[in-house]
């Protein structure tokens, strides 16, 4: 397949990289405790390894799994480092009670991200409105996506489906906003009563 660089080495990073692993592509991990992602490359094994924190990623996608109030400075610290990539953000930036958000309308983490990157960067949100314990499943789910540029919003559904997961475009970088209160609404299900094994999908009916 591919190599899938990773910045970040919590729960979200592991989920995304242990399914990319089994499903054949090389995962390498980035993060500011090289001890940490190193046991994780360890743990997932296939060939997983543990680049430099702020080089540049071997991956020509890059999913940005740290928490959404370190993201724009953590792609603002890799700086031309990223020059060509797609950054993948998969942040909910949620407030204290997990009620609403702590962004605006057109002021997105991903919209924040685009603004910090360098130059010919696309950024993509995806992941997001899936949780950790269900990704790490790997069972087929449904993933809504959005972002710039056509090209890069189709490597990253291609990504998607290689993972055995059906990716649903929800539009450009303005609707990532969309995307990040689909993260609410699926914890509101889940602390409603739906559960946390659940996920948002799209059916024809």
């Amino acid at each position: 397949m591919t190599t899938i660089s990773i910045i970040g080495s919590g729960n979200m990073a592991t989920a995304i990289g242990t399914r990319a692993a089994k499903h054949g592509h090389t995962i390498e991990f980035m993060g500011r405790n090289a001890a940490k992602a190193q046991a994780l490359a360890d743990q997932i094994g296939n060939g997983a390894t543990v680049g430099t924190f702020g080089a540049t990623p071997l991956g020509d996608i890059v999913i940005v799994a740290v928490l959404y109030t370190g993201a724009v400075e953590v792609v603002a610290h890799y700086g031309d480092a990223l020059s060509g990539k797609i950054l993948v953000d998969i942040t909910n930036p949620f407030n204290v009670d997990v009620s609403g958000l702590v962004t605006t309308a057109g002021d997105s983490v991903s919209q924040q991200i685009a603004a910090a990157a360098p130059e010919g960067t696309h950024v993509v949100k995806a992941f997001n409105s899936i949780l950790h314990d269900v990704l790490a499943q790997d069972k087929p789910v449904d993933v809504f996506f959005a972002g710039d540029g056509a090209e890069a919003k189709a490597r990253v559904a291609a990504f998607l489906e290689s993972l055995d997961m059906r990716p649903l475009d929800a539009g450009g970088l303005e609707m990532t906003w969309v995307l990040e209160w689909a993260g609410i609404l699926l914890v509101g299900l889940a602390r409603n009563g739906a559960g946390f094994d659940i996920a948002l999908g799209a059916k024809a009916l």
